[in-house]
């Protein structure tokens, strides 16, 4: 991309649209197009179109997303479907009616069988049954990286798409409503050692095994995909425009409670919920071809909790 091409980050206000923006500024690149929610409704067919006919984008990074942990995932289901198909087909539609160069689509890890081999290489996807705890989620995510396919396919565009792993840093989501386990802990050990709390209470048992990367890296390799990748036609045929994005490296959730009780100082109980869902037994990505494309993280697991929970102690 070149530095004054006017690019469109969809979900800019988000964890991982304000990284993408944070990134494309510290790379010199300052013709942004952003529109807050109130400004432009992506659900709304009409209003998407007409952002998109005037503006005219030369790239877009759809980051935009109805998103949530296990148990919003649980009490919303037709709401996470419905919201996610209904704004990456407004935006994947509307950037090949008005020329879009190149979009990447952001989707997430779960869109692999529950029940995967592990490390999950790309090639595994809708090669077994989905978690039903996220399933809708998935559904549309599969959804969006078949549809950037079929575009390439049937008009010639240049769409692709990246699956990050488990997401975590600065904007993040801590409503321990709806948040996923990263910035539920940030919020549960943060506020316990802050208030002297005897005990903490975390769900599920904790052999459940999680892939954590830092949202900059997310974001430093997605501009790196916009700007080192694009799919010949045999590599679209076979459905290979996505890659996964994360550290190849997995921990246990009892494992990262006991990283966030060191990090925070928090001496205190743990109680374990076993009430409560784990998700998916183990998601771990195989990044064979991110790395043979030059890609790599660089913020490892326990510098970035020191980061983020430091982040969080200076908000609240």
């Amino acid at each position: 991309m070149s530095k004054e091409a006017k690019i469109y980050v969809a979900g800019h206000r988000g964890l991982v649209g304000s990284a993408l923006v944070r990134k494309l500024h510290e790379n010199g690149y300052n013709n942004l197009v952003l529109r807050t929610h109130t400004e432009l409704d992506l659900l709304n067919q009409q209003a998407t179109a007409d952002f998109f006919t005037k503006e005219k984008p030369d790239y877009v990074f759809l980051a935009a997303a109805t998103v949530g942990g296990v148990l919003a995932n649980n009490i919303f289901p037709a709401q996470y479907i419905y919201e996610n198909l209904e704004i990456q087909n407004h935006i994947i539609h509307n950037s090949y009616l008005n020329g879009v160069k190149k979009l990447l689509f952001l989707g997430s890890s779960c869109i692999y069988p529950r029940l995967s081999p592990q490390p999950m290489k790309e090639e595994y996807l809708l090669t077994g049954l989905l978690e039903p705890t996220n399933e809708p989620y998935a559904l549309a995510k599969i959804s969006g990286i078949k549809m950037c396919q079929s575009y390439n396919r049937q008009y010639g565009t240049n769409f692709i798409a990246a699956m990050p792993t488990n997401l975590y840093g600065p904007n993040d989501n801590f409503d321990l409503n709806n948040s996923h386990v990263f910035p539920a802990f940030v919020k549960k050990f943060c506020e316990a050692k802050k208030r002297g709390d005897k005990e903490v209470t975390v769900w599920g048992v904790g052999t459940a095994k999680r892939e954590f990367l830092h949202v900059d890296d997310m974001a430093d390799g997605c501009l790196f995909l916009m700007n080192n990748f694009n799919p010949s036609k045999e590599q679209n045929e076979k459905g290979e425009i996505f890659f996964n994005l994360g550290t190849g490296q997995d921990i246990t959730i009892k494992e990262l409670v006991n990283l966030f009780k060191e990090i925070v100082g928090y001496d205190g109980k743990i109680v374990w919920d076993s009430s409560k869902p784990d998700g998916m037994p183990q998601k771990l990505q195989d990044m064979t071809r991110m790395h043979a494309l030059g890609w790599r993280h660089k913020v490892e697991l326990a510098d970035g909790i020191k980061e983020i929970c430091n982040w969080y102690q200076s908000k609240v």
